[in-house]
């Protein structure tokens, strides 16, 4: 049988069970994929703990989205895969497992220069960068400032805007600095005096700013430096960020994506896989845990402790 992460409650990482499950058939148009990584993102635990609102639970609740792995079998009407291809795994349900039955049209092929681990960190927070800074027009002369810039969204961010013209500041802990000046940011450190130490940093306006932190620091310093407001988004405050006056890509934002904006992540994520390829893009990899510790994945990304993609392997 196959094995799959799921919970029945919400509440705190121990809810997270390893159990078997019957091993997944494909149907018209999809495939089934032996999963050889799983990328473990924020939402999963926000989603788990309750933080993200969710239906009731009906039923064991699968976990994750973003994932690689070896399609091992092809459903009717499959084109354009084969058994035994490489692929990614984009928007599915469940990935925290070691086989899966997704639609053939949420997979993208992984040339044979980028692995399982790198492949599994990009749907989720690669097309979100890709999608925000699309939504928010960011090129040629643009100054922009991400918050949270060591992260995984703010590093797809900075990447994305660099090669696009723009010069970008990010913020980032201290110890993280040089891995955010690695990416073509000029990195600045959180706390007070925020919005002073930008300005010293960059030689004019700051244009555009993406929030990945979701701290009132974040969001009081973009709007004190953008004078645009329609150029400030969240990816965090999705809630209360029409109090603000800007724009929110998810994050709890009661507005869905729109249908570019959905097109977008997917198209992200295409970008990203043949940009690792040709070695002019970089995903930062962490821990890599077997499937059994899916709990303590989740409390390294809610004690913020996960330097790097955390991966988990069935």
């Amino acid at each position: 049988m196959a094995r799959a992460i799921v919970y029945t409650e919400l509440g705190s990482p121990d809810v997270l069970q390893l159990v078997d499950i019957p091993d997944p058939v494909a149907g018209p148009g999809e495939v089934v994929v032996r999963i050889e990584a799983a990328g473990v993102n924020p939402l999963d635990a926000k989603r788990r703990s309750g933080k993200r609102p969710m239906p009731p639970i009906t039923e064991p609740r699968r976990v994750g989205f973003d994932g690689a792995g070896v399609i091992e079998s092809l459903g009717e009407g499959v084109t354009g895969f084969a058994i035994g291809d490489r692929v990614a795994v984009r928007d599915a349900v469940g990935t925290y497992a070691s086989h899966i039955a997704i639609a053939a049209d949420h997979l993208y092929p992984l040339p044979d220069s980028v692995t399982a681990a790198e492949a599994a960190g990009l749907a989720i927070p690669v097309g979100t960068a890709y999608q925000c800074l699309r939504s928010l027009e960011v090129g040629e002369g643009d100054i922009l400032l991400v918050h949270a810039g060591s992260g995984a969204v703010g590093q797809a961010a900075i990447q994305f805007a660099v090669a696009w013209g723009a010069t970008v500041v990010a913020t980032a802990s201290p110890s993280r600095h040089e891995q955010v000046r690695e990416l073509g940011a000029i990195p600045v450190a959180y706390g007070e005096g925020l919005a002073d130490r930008v300005r010293e940093a960059v030689d004019g306006e700051v244009t555009v700013a993406l929030d990945c932190a979701g701290t009132d620091e974040a969001i009081e310093a973009s709007l004190e430096l953008v004078a645009d407001r329609n150029r400030i988004a969240t990816i965090v405050r999705g809630p209360d960020a029409a109090d603000f006056g800007i724009r929110a890509f998810s994050g709890g934002s009661p507005e869905p994506l729109t249908a570019q904006e959905v097109a977008w992540r997917a198209e992200g994520v295409a970008v990203a896989i043949d940009l690792i390829a040709s070695g002019d893009f970089q995903v930062e990899l962490g821990a890599e845990l077997p499937l059994s510790e899916a709990a303590e994945a989740h409390r390294l990304i809610e004690a913020h402790e996960a330097r790097g993609k955390i991966t988990l392997v069935p």
